[in-house]
Formats: C-alpha cells, sequence, structure tokens
C-alpha cells in the first residue's frame, strides 16, 4: 500500500501518525520554549507549576497573563499563513505563491499605517487595517470572478498589480509621516505581536480552516493534475477554487490581524514540509499548520528575549532563521 493509498510519496497510511507526532511534539516544545525565555527567565520546573497549580505565585501570573497570550497568539498566526500559503500554492498551481499573493497584506499595511500617522489608538488601527484587507479581496475577487467564471490567471496578476500599488501608497505614507511615528510604522510592516492578547478566537479559527481543508484534501491533490483532469474526475472545479480562495483569504486576514505583515513563513513552511517527503495533502497540511505555528512561536521568543526588554519586529527573525534553515534543507535534497 503506497502513493496515494498512503497519502504521501515514501510511505503507507500508518506511517501518517508518527510524522503528525512528531510536528505536534515540535509544536508543543516550542510553546514551552515560549513559556520559559523573556525578561524574566523561568526554569522547566516553574513553568511546569504555573501551568499545573493554581497557587503558584509570580509565576503563574508571568506565564498565563504576559508569554502565553503571546506564544499562542504567534502559533496561531503562523499557522494561518502556512495554511494560506498551502492552498494559495494549490490554487494557482505556483510554487512561488504565499498568503499575500492577494493583495492582502497590502491592504491591511495602507489602512493601518493611515491609522497610524493620524494617532489612532490600537483598537481603530486594527479596524483600519481588517477594512484595507477586505477591500483587497474585494478587489480581487471582483476581478477575478466575472459571468460565473473564475480566472486563477487573473487572480494571479490582479494581487501582483494590487500588492505593488499598495506597496507604493505605503511608501508614500512612510516618507511624509512624522518621525515620532516611523518606528511604530516600521514595526507594523515587518511584524508586531506585542499587542496580541485574546489568542483564542484565532486559535479556534485556525483548527476550524484546518479541519475544513483537510476535508478538501484528495480533491486538491487532484486539482493539481489540472482544470480538465480534475473534471473528468467529477471535481466542480469552480467551486473547489472559490472556496480555496475564501479559506486562503479568511487564514490571512485573520494572520495580519495578529501579527501585521509576516513575510517567509507563508512561502516557505510548505515547501519545508515537501522537502521532507510529505507532499499529499492530507498530510501536507496539518503538518504544515504546526511547522508554521511553531516557526514562528520560536521567532517570537527570540524576538523579545534577545535584545530584552527592547522587542524587535518577529519579520526579522522569520528570515533569518528560515532563510538557512531552508538553504540547508535545498541543499540536502540537491
Amino acid at each position: 500500500m503506497s502513493g496515494v493509498t498512503g497519502g504521501y510519496r515514501d510511505g503507507p497510511l500508518m506511517r501518517a501518525a508518527p510524522i503528525l507526532a512528531l510536528a505536534a511534539a515540535v509544536a508543543a516544545a516550542s510553546l514551552f520554549t515560549a513559556l520559559l525565555f523573556g525578561s524574566v527567565s523561568l526554569t522547566p520546573a516553574q513553568v511546569v507549576r504555573a501551568v499545573m497549580l493554581p497557587e503558584a505565585g509570580i509565576e503563574r501570573d508571568i506565564v498565563w497573563q504576559l508569554r502565553a497570550p503571546r506564544a499562542l497568539a504567534a502559533f496561531a498566526c503562523g499557522g494561518l499563513l502556512a495554511l494560506a500559503g498551502v492552498l494559495l500554492q494549490a490554487l494557482l498551481r505556483n510554487a512561488l505563491a504565499d498568503s499575500y499573493i492577494l493583495g492582502v497584506s497590502g491592504g491591511a499595511s495602507l489602512g493601518a499605517l493611515a491609522a497610524i500617522t493620524i494617532g489612532a489608538e490600537v483598537a481603530l488601527v486594527s479596524a483600519a487595517a481588517l477594512s484595507g484587507a477586505l477591500g483587497a479581496i474585494g478587489i480581487v475577487f471582483g476581478v477575478t470572478f466575472r459571468g460565473g467564471q473564475w480566472n486563477i490567471y487573473r487572480l494571479l496578476l490582479s494581487g501582483v498589480v494590487l500588492s505593488a500599488g499598495f506597496s507604493a501608497l505605503t511608501s508614500l505614507i512612510l516618507v511624509l509621516a512624522p518621525g515620532a511615528q516611523v518606528k511604530g510604522m516600521l514595526f507594523w510592516l515587518m511584524g508586531d505581536l506585542t499587542h496580541a492578547e485574546h489568542p483564542l478566537a484565532s486559535c479556534a479559527l485556525l483548527l476550524a480552516l484546518t479541519l475544513g481543508a483537510v476535508l478538501l484534501a484528495a480533491r486538491l491533490d487532484i486539482l493539481g493534475l489540472g482544470d480538465a483532469k480534475a473534471r473528468t474526475l467529477g471535481v466542480d472545479v469552480a467551486r473547489l477554487q472559490r472556496l480555496i480562495f475564501l479559506g486562503a483569504a479568511v487564514a490571512t486576514v485573520a494572520a495580519v490581524m495578529l501579527g501585521g505583515a509576516i513575510g517567509f513563513v507563508g512561502l516557505m513552511m510548505p515547501h519545508a514540509v515537501r522537502l521532507c517527503g510529505v507532499v499529499r495533502h492530507r498530510l501536507l497540511l496539518p503538518v504544515a499548520v504546526l511547522a508554521g505555528g511553531s516557526f514562528l512561536t520560536l521567532a517570537d521568543t527570540c524576538a523579545r528575549t534577545l535584545w530584552a526588554p527592547q522587542q524587535l519586529p518577529v519579520g526579522i527573525f522569520t528570515a533569518l532563521i528560515g532563510v538557512p534553515c531552508m538553504l540547508l534543507l535545498l541543499a540536502r535534497r540537491a
């Protein structure tokens, strides 16, 4: 029992369980690491006691009030970006597709920076970012879906063009903005999880979207054979493409609202998982989500601890950590 029956390239279905268990163990380790380190370092015993016991003193406050919300937010954000990346690469059949190719990040960035320019509070900045992201999705969908017909090539081109336009307007705002506000803008553009204090809704959304995507996994595999072949095998291609677009858009918007414009994760995490031998979507989707969440959690831990008490944009560390790791994987597979 191998090949398609196995659900991925190099083994039977029973091997999926160890791979998922390993990915889950890495995810748990990344979250535990995030609870250990900060301005005040805790020992593993202190963290366990803070998590398990109701009367753990100051350690419990540090873990539950400060570090756990931030760690869960980072994990949810990374998982959402990785999920969007997998879905868009399947939709466009393009290895360079990532979670921001829809122009969502550009629209959100433009809205957020415009709000920061006028001195808006955090809630209004988030609302402006959401409005910009939804506006970008509406434009791309309106250009792509016409007369009941869906054109993925128009989707790709419209997303790229829209992103370029948003990037130009964002640069204009940065040039014209008062110097005191530029630092906050740069943090938003490079990723900032400082204000992600209520991550449970995002975690629930991540779980729901992942389960929904896994239910479509067999059809995603067939879609990779081409639209014509998928139709002959009984797949409603237009409906499936709309579902993928919707799922990727929702995941991207949720990630942007959590952490700003964090790059690299949506593009590289699906590739990293594929380079490890996981190619069928039934296994690729959950493993990529766990890998993306673990990766961003570790990157955010570095961002808030290496120069503590000063915190750095997490997007810096997604590149500094991810690029050499990805190059190493590519070198080993060559």
